[in-house]
């Protein structure tokens, strides 16, 4: 296999301690195979159109044509411009890693500044984010461009890092499906999901057919929670809480004027939130956002549970699910009311064909690079190999063996594991290798967060 034979040069080259060597094989590999040059060669300077001179790096300082206050989509221009500086909030176990791997493309094709953590890959998840998490510019930089590790939302301390025409998006999903998902790869880690599984383990024995650690959580869920504890952040509402919301207020019914107040602040503050369900529209708006189209917009859902990890909910625990996760239903509702407004304004007709048209191109790029889908960790190659989750296994992809060295360089970043990804860019903007301090992040049975399933 191509990616096997680049695998080995590169362990010869760069002969590591284990901790290191992956990270350090995508680095080297990557550098082997570089990433299609963007199509993209006009932007806009001072309200004019420009052609780019020959290596030039773009400043990524225009906006996209028609990005105004209220709405950002010119539905007659048709000019590629660079994109605006972006904030992406990964929020837990919503299809974000695939979101976000698309905006890891689109920074090494453009050459953006990333602002990365310090010594981590998290700005401290669970704390809210603070200015000093973020690592120093680096040389020859003057402002960050691309922020899209994984955080919890406070707006105030973002704006300080980010350029003021930064555009801030994020993606949801249905609460009930998000609630399953995160007790499923987090229930050894968040302490309330822990309580219950092993309350579950205890009642084998007397159930027929047993009761999964989900279903009997969501039957009592005061029983295992406590909001006081640390790390059961995720055990109650856990988009909201990935969001910065007080959702002690939405749960209760999101009547009250704080909940309102922060809502409508955070609605203010996100450009675009894209919804899972609907992933392919909102990528479309997503594209026309950051003037992206076609094969930039292409993508494989990262991040994929085995069915074996996945726990079917009947009607009965969906709604107590829905209902626990109360301030995470009005979140959901609002924003997806808001997006099918935003498609509104785009233009119905206009939105069908170019979800088509992503559809037909994103098909033509998963054949001509994937073998192979839907691969456990003892399938697939150590580089391409996601983080597992004590809860759930996690599918990768294996590639095409017949793939040139330009297809590979394209193919390898599309299928790329987070933390891989994510190390490969900051040992390319530093110049140094990302060694997580033990003190970066909190620790597992405080306040961790798993990063390799999201």
């Amino acid at each position: 296999m191509a990616l096997r034979r680049w695998a080995l040069l590169v362990c010869r080259r760069r002969p590591t301690p284990t901790a290191l060597l992956v990270a350090l094989g995508v680095t080297v590999l990557l550098a082997l195979l570089p990433l299609r040059p963007s199509s993209r060669s006009w932007r806009i300077t001072s309200g004019e159109v420009r052609e780019e001179r020959p290596g030039e790096k773009p400043s990524r300082r225009g906006s996209p044509v028609g990005l105004g206050s209220d709405w950002p989509w010119n539905t007659t221009q048709q000019t590629r411009v660079t994109s605006p500086p972006v904030v992406f909030i990964k929020t837990t176990k919503t299809g974000a890693g695939t979101v976000q791997n698309l905006l890891f493309r689109l920074g090494e094709r453009e050459g953006a500044t990333f602002a990365f953590p310090r010594d981590s890959f998290t700005f401290r998840y669970p704390h809210k984010f603070r200015a000093d998490f973020v690592e120093e510019l680096p040389e020859g930089s003057s402002q960050f461009d691309l922020l899209v590790s994984p955080l919890r939302l406070h707006l105030p301390a973002l704006r300080q890092v980010m350029p003021p025409d930064a555009v801030y998006v994020t993606v949801i999903r249905d609460p009930v499906a998000t609630f399953e998902s995160v007790f499923s790869t987090h229930a050894s880690e968040v302490p309330a999901f822990r309580l219950a599984r092993a309350a579950a383990a205890a009642t084998v024995a007397a159930t027929a057919p047993p009761t999964t650690p989900l279903e009997l959580f969501l039957e009592t869920p005061e029983r295992f929670w406590d909001p006081g504890r640390p790390g059961n952040g995720l055990a109650r509402n856990p988009m909201s809480f990935d969001l910065g919301l007080d959702s002690a207020a939405g749960a209760a019914g999101g009547n009250s004027s704080a909940w309102e107040a922060e809502l409508a602040a955070l609605e203010a503050g996100l450009r675009l939130v894209l919804i899972a369900e609907h992933l392919d529209e909102s990528l479309v708006l997503l594209g026309a956002l950051l003037g992206l189209e076609g094969e930039e917009l292409a993508s494989v859902r990262l991040n994929a549970r085995t069915l074996s990890h996945v726990t079917p909910l009947g009607p009965r625990a969906r709604r107590r699910a829905r209902a626990w996760n109360a301030a995470d239903a009005l979140l959901y509702d609002r924003f997806l009311r808001r997006l099918w407004e935003q498609a509104g304004r785009y233009g119905a007709e206009r939105l069908r064909g170019e979800v088509a048209l992503l559809r037909a191109s994103t098909e033509r790029v998963r054949r001509r690079c994937v073998a192979r889908g839907g691969v456990a960790p003892g399938g697939l190659e150590e580089l391409l190999r996601p983080r597992q989750s004590p809860g759930a296994t996690v599918l990768g992809y294996q590639l095409r063996a017949d793939l040139s060295q330009q297809e590979l360089g394209f193919c390898v970043r599309l299928v790329l594991p987070e933390r891989q990804y994510h190390a490969h860019l900051y040992f390319q903007q530093y110049g140094r290798d990302l060694r997580p301090s033990s003190t970066s992040n909190p620790t597992p049975n405080s306040t961790r967060r798993s990063t390799g399933g999201t």
